[in-house]
C-alpha cells in the first residue's frame, strides 16, 4: 500500500470487486472509455459473469485499486512488453469522472512508479497512450516521463487518425526525489 494524504493505491481486495464491476463493466459506453483507448471496443458484462473471473484480480501484483477517502475510483496496472528484458509498461484509468482534473492521476502514477522501481529490477518503465488523450500525456510529463516515440496516424477514432505516443522514464528518476 502507498498513500498520499487521502489517496491510496493498494492491492485489490474481494470487497472491491462489486465496485470495480460497476465502474468498468456495468455500462456499454462509460465516460472513462472516451479517453482510455476508445478505438478498442468495450462491452458491458453482467455482474455474475464478471464474478466468474474477478477473484483472480484479488491480491495480484500487476493491478491495484486507487481509492480516495476509501472510495474506489480507478486502477493502476502494469504488463510486460518483454518480460525477459524487464520491459514493462504501466497504465492507469480513473473511472469516476467527478474525480478527474484534481491531480489524482498524477499522484497515483507517482506512487505506482515508486512501487514498481522499489519492487522490481527495472531500468525503465513505459507508458503508451494516444495523441487524443492530452491529459495522459501531461500526467506522464509531470511525473518525469519523456516522449520516446510517436507512431503517426495508427489510431482511428470518430473519423480521425491519431498518433500512438510512447513515453518512458529511467530508474535514475528515483534519485531525483520527485515523488
Amino acid at each position: 500500500m502507498y498513500q498520499d494524504d487521502e489517496l491510496v493505491i493498494r492491492p485489490i481486495m474481494e470487497q472491491d470487486l462489486s465496485k470495480l464491476w460497476e465502474l468498468i463493466y456495468k455500462e456499454d459506453k462509460p465516460e472513462w472509455k472516451k479517453w482510455d483507448a476508445p478505438y478498442f471496443p468495450h462491452k458491458s458484462i453482467p455482474f455474475e459473469t464478471f464474478m466468474e473471473t474477478a477473484p483472480a484480480w484479488v491480491g495480484v501484483d500487476d493491478r491495484w485499486v486507487i481509492t480516495v477517502d476509501e472510495v474506489v475510483c480507478g486502477v493502476v496496472s502494469y504488463y510486460y512488453e518483454d518480460e525477459q528484458c524487464n520491459w514493462l509498461e504501466l497504465g492507469i484509468v480513473i473511472h469516476k469522472a467527478e474525480t478527474w482534473n484534481k491531480g489524482i492521476g498524477t499522484r497515483s502514477l507517482k506512487l505506482w512508479l515508486n512501487h514498481l522501481f522499489e519492487s522490481l529490477p527495472l531500468v525503465r518503465v513505459g507508458l503508451t497512450t494516444w495523441s487524443g488523450n492530452e491529459r495522459m500525456i501531461r500526467v506522464g510529463e509531470k511525473i518525469g516521463m519523456q516522449i520516446e516515440g510517436r507512431i503517426r496516424k495508427v489510431r482511428f477514432h470518430e473519423e480521425r487518425h491519431y498518433d500512438s505516443i510512447r513515453m518512458g522514464i529511467l530508474r535514475e528518476w528515483e534519485t531525483l526525489n520527485v515523488y
